[in-house]
């Protein structure tokens, strides 16, 4: 039970990445879609086989990122039923798309039962080839069946919560920015909670801060002597620039605490805040970010977490450190030695998410309010160090349009509706005071990047045939075709397409 548990937690690796990739949707010329929405009824089918070009039509621009969304949705006009229509053939196609992996998923637990059962049939009788064989298909299976669940459970319902939000944004934002346009003009907006950003600095967020300090103290100290926190970064230039970009938005932020900033040596697109100004920042993240306002933009939503105190709050209920050894509990069971921070690897998937706090909120039942006040508070400490504050908000739209890079950690499940982010942060965007030359891109970040990439190559070679998520209990199997997904790829093309079968893999020495 608890291997098939880790095992569903690798595909959740794959799912993840997956399906904050998997939004953008093939468009179609105007005159071949309207002849093809009169020759076909509005069902999921034809939903799923659209032909892949295209211009304007309603469901084309929810190909686009946020940002362009928020400057384009003001001039497009679509009737309310034309809303509602999209809405409803988006819900079919979820539905649809959900039920097709739910039933692959049952089908390989069928293969896995039936091969478990001429195991225990056969007993003794059964050859070493027969035997192998039927280990392949279990172990197969299993994993086909863990990334089906996965992709039903995950990865499906969050790229449609992603053009769920779109199609919001695209009805919604006209009102909303003119309702915006008129709390600037009469100065409403500057009593809106956190309005006084002429006194970031000055102002007493949370108090009691300096309370937090020893707390994040033990939290480090108890999650290093766990092994629950990957190694830090052996580059001491990277680590000094990482900090130098905390510092500088530190410096700009409502801190009343020292700023303690570290790398560490993982692929996770993650960064968290412990109490008391612990920061840690993953090297997946450096290597997904484009520029160093998104950098800086990820550093201040976390140390606004801290400003907040939000970790210390939450810690009233749980430790950090104890709701960590639950789940490595459950990896010790697994793992016979391993490296520094498979732990984590592994906590993290068992409900610790990256980009935020690293409890999980569910566990604790604490507001997702958090997150949101995080999001504008950390909006403003990037404008105040003199960084594009949209920075944040374009690293978060890559995550969850352009790239899907996210590997690993589901935040987007757990963190507040993508629509609600999205307006929010734009709204404080606007409330703030216009800046000249703000820092999207430095020449010192540029070089970062340069130091970064032989580190990714050289750790992805020591990185083969240490543990991984994937036990594999049976040597020599032919491991079974997996879903393929190319980045760009339209959902209804992984919904519709081509998928393993349950019998389909097998041990290469048949």
């Amino acid at each position: 039970m608890i291997r098939e548990t880790v095992q569903g937690i690798l595909h959740r690796l794959i799912a993840v990445g997956l399906c904050v990739a998997l939004t953008a949707l093939p468009i179609v010329d105007e005159q071949v879609w309207a002849q093809e929405t009169q020759n076909k009824t509005q069902t999921t089918t034809a939903v799923a086989q659209r032909p892949a070009e295209s211009p304007a039509t309603l469901r084309s621009y929810l190909d686009k990122p946020y940002e362009e969304l928020f400057r384009v949705a003001p001039t497009v006009h679509f009737t309310q039923q034309e809303y509602e229509q999209q809405r409803e053939l988006l819900k079919q196609g979820e539905s649809a798309c959900r039920k097709r992996f739910s039933n692959d998923a049952s089908t390989f637990g069928k293969a896995v039962e039936a091969a478990r059962k001429q195991l225990k049939q056969g007993g003794a009788s059964i050859s070493d080839r027969q035997r192998h064989a039927l280990h392949c298909t279990i172990q197969n299976q299993e994993m086909l069946r863990s990334e089906a669940k996965m992709l039903t459970d995950h990865a499906i319902p969050t790229a449609y919560d992603n053009l769920f939000a779109k199609l919001d944004l695209l009805q919604n934002w006209p009102t909303q920015y003119l309702d915006i346009k008129a709390e600037i003009t009469t100065g409403a907006y500057h009593n809106r909670r956190w309005g006084d950003v002429k006194d970031i600095g000055f102002r007493d967020i949370a108090p009691g801060q300096e309370k937090d300090v020893k707390r994040g103290q033990d939290a480090v100290r108890e999650l290093r002597r766990m092994g629950l926190l990957p190694p830090d970064l052996e580059n001491k230039a990277i680590q000094s620039y990482v900090r130098s970009v905390g510092e500088r938005v530190a410096r700009n932020s409502d801190l009343k605490v020292p700023l303690h900033i570290t790398v560490l040596q993982s692929r996770e697109i993650n960064a968290f805040a412990l109490p008391g100004g612990y920061l840690f920042v993953e090297r997946g993240l450096l290597e997904a970010a484009d520029n160093e306002s998104e950098l800086a933009g990820v550093i201040a939503h976390e140390i606004a977490h801290d400003t907040a105190r939000h970790s210390a709050k939450m810690m009233k209920r749980a430790t950090i450190a104890s709701l960590f050894y639950q789940a490595a509990q459950i990896a010790a069971v697994i793992l016979t030695g391993g490296v520094a921070g498979i732990g984590l690897y592994y906590a993290l998937q068992y409900g610790f998410y990256g980009l935020g706090l690293v409890i999980n909120l569910k566990l604790l039942g604490v507001s997702r309010d958090y997150e949101l006040e995080a999001d504008q508070l950390g909006v403003q400490y990037a404008w105040k160090a003199g960084y594009d504050p949209a920075g944040f908000l374009n690293f978060f739209d890559k995550m969850a349009t352009r790239v899907g890079y996210v590997n690993g950690v589901s935040w987007f499940r757990t963190h507040p509706p993508f629509y609600q982010r999205m307006v929010d942060a734009e709204r404080e965007i606007m409330f703030l005071p216009k800046q000249e030359k703000m820092t999207v891109q430095t020449p010192e970040f540029l070089e970062m990047k340069k130091e970064l990439k032989p580190i990714v190559v050289q750790q992805e070679k020591e990185e083969k045939g240490k543990p991984s998520l994937l036990i594999q209990r049976e040597e020599g199997c032919t491991p079974p075709p997996k879903i393929e997904y190319t980045p760009g790829q339209p959902i209804e093309q992984l919904c519709q397409g081509t998928r393993p079968t349950a019998h389909g893999a097998g041990p290469d020495s048949q």
